[in-house]
């Protein structure tokens, strides 16, 4: 067998030489720092982020950027709308008269809880009441109707107060004309959060004026006849001695129809209307009805649900601040009480349902759904989940938020809107470029523009002065 040759290997490429002049240009590496070597880290070099990260970075810093902003220009607004009340904290009041006192109408919104309209309430109304220094009470419902009960209600006690028909059960009232405190006399005002709460604040209005004192009597139910119980049978066996047939040993606990199973007792069911609508024209008014009500405000509510609306939700999430210079100009005006009777249009300036001179009641020049209070709000109905625009098969039950706005002549002309006067606006104007920069900055801005001050005051300036340091003279001095 032949000796095979073995295999040469063959010859690898040439490496590519470098330019001397390129070689010599490059700049030496630099050596790693010692102190991370020392401290137990890697060497951490100076160089741009990946595309990675680079992504990841810029949307972090712009999302946080716009709420930041955002969050800004929304305390600025509300610092302007509560700086253009804040003078009447200042006044004084009477001691023998109450106060003025707002009504604030509160209702969950379609397919959700009250704590949305709170929180609502919270962010964007209640800054500016704070600010006034008005007392303000609720009237809150949980479920459709319950803001018109209650409202109704409340108007029927003040027919009953102007007509000194005090209720025995309403102390309160009578303890305060008893002390001879006078209520207020001024315009008070109304602030209506959202449109279904709106429905049910003109539905309850008309039901108090034009409504009776008293509830109606309710229509006879037939009783139906009960069938008779068998009673358990009794066998008697020796004079004295009976037994029955029954064969528990323990009687039954009697079973109470008042409480729930869960041992909780059942919440009183919802007053029904005691005025429908088809009625308003036949009814007679309070003869206590005056010529003008008390200034309202509806409070705009954007509330939407689902998945697929999420990027209407972002962009009113990123866009907060036009919301709160809308509800702050509204609740500016119904607490300086500047009012203007409402338009039978949605156009300022048009006709109006304002009454006469003379005392008459006003006309209604058009159709009830193209008045200003029944197109205000509108557009929050579309938002609405499509589960509240199903009719119900129980044709008894309230739709007050599915209906549309029946509105009287005798009580939508003596509504009264709230609004700012050219003066206030052109105060407010003046108010928003006096705004400095600390009163709206944020937590983190604060402290450290307060930590700067601290270390500057403590390194460059005087030193801070005891309590009661130098307004005693030293017996020494007085002694040269």
């Amino acid at each position: 067998m032949a000796d095979s040759k073995p295999v040469e290997p063959e010859a690898s490429a040439p490496k590519a030489e470098i330019p001397k002049s390129a070689a010599k240009n490059a700049k030496p590496v630099r050596p790693p720092n010692p102190v991370w070597k020392m401290m137990g880290l890697p060497n951490m070099r100076l160089k741009l982020p990946s595309r990675n990260w680079s992504i990841f970075l810029s949307i972090t810093g712009t999302i946080t950027g716009l709420v930041v902003y955002d969050k800004r220009e929304q305390r600025r607004v509300q610092k302007k709308w509560s700086k253009l009340v804040e003078h009447l904290a200042k006044e004084p009041l009477d001691p023998k008269s109450m106060p003025r006192k707002l009504t604030v109408f509160l209702e969950a919104p379609p397919t959700d809880g009250l704590r949305v309209a709170q929180d609502h309430f919270k962010d964007y109304v209640k800054p500016v009441l704070v600010s006034s220094g008005l007392d303000w009470e609720f009237i809150q419902g949980r479920k459709e109707g319950d803001v018109r009960a209650e409202l109704a209600e409340k108007i029927r006690k003040e027919r009953q107060l102007a007509t000194n028909e005090i209720q025995e059960d309403d102390p309160v009232l009578a303890a305060r004309l008893t002390n001879g405190s006078k209520l207020y006399e001024g315009p008070l005002g109304d602030i209506v959060i959202g449109r279904n709460t709106w429905k049910e604040y003109v539905r309850g209005i008309h039901e108090g004026w034009l409504g009776p004192v008293t509830e109606p009597a309710k229509p006879e139910v037939p009783v139906e006849a009960v069938e008779p119980v068998a009673e358990p049978e009794v066998i008697e066996t020796l004079p004295g001695i009976t037994v029955h047939t029954s064969t528990d040993d323990v009687p039954p606990a009697p079973i109470n129809p008042d409480l729930k199973p869960d041992g909780k007792p059942p919440k009183p069911p919802q007053p029904k209307p005691w005025i429908s609508t088809d009625a308003y024209s036949a009814a007679t008014p309070a003869p206590t009805l005056p010529n003008e009500l008390d200034p309202s405000v509806p409070i705009a509510f954007p509330h939407i649900l689902g998945f697929f609306n999420t990027p209407r939700r972002m962009y009113r999430f990123f866009t907060r601040r036009r919301l709160a210079d809308q509800i702050g100009r509204d609740v500016a005006a119904v607490i300086l009480a500047n009012t203007r009777p409402y338009h039978t249009t949605s156009i300022a300036g048009g006709d109006s349902f304002a009454p006469s001179s003379d005392g008459s009641d006003g006309v209604v020049n058009d159709e009830a759904d193209k008045s200003e209070q029944g197109t205000v709000l509108k557009e929050e109905e579309q938002d609405w989940h499509k589960s509240v625009h199903k009719p119900l098969d129980d044709l008894t039950k309230e739709r007050t938020w599915l209906d549309d706005v029946v509105l009287d002549p005798r009580i939508a002309g003596r509504m009264r809107r709230a609004e700012l006067s050219p003066e206030d606006e052109a105060r407010a104007e003046r108010i928003a470029k006096e705004i400095t920069e600390e009163e709206i900055e944020g937590w983190i801005k604060g402290n450290l523009r307060k930590g700067w001050r601290a270390g500057n005051e403590a390194l460059f300036g005087e030193k801070a002065k005891r309590p009661g340091e130098g307004l005693v003279e030293d017996e020494s001095m007085e002694d040269r």
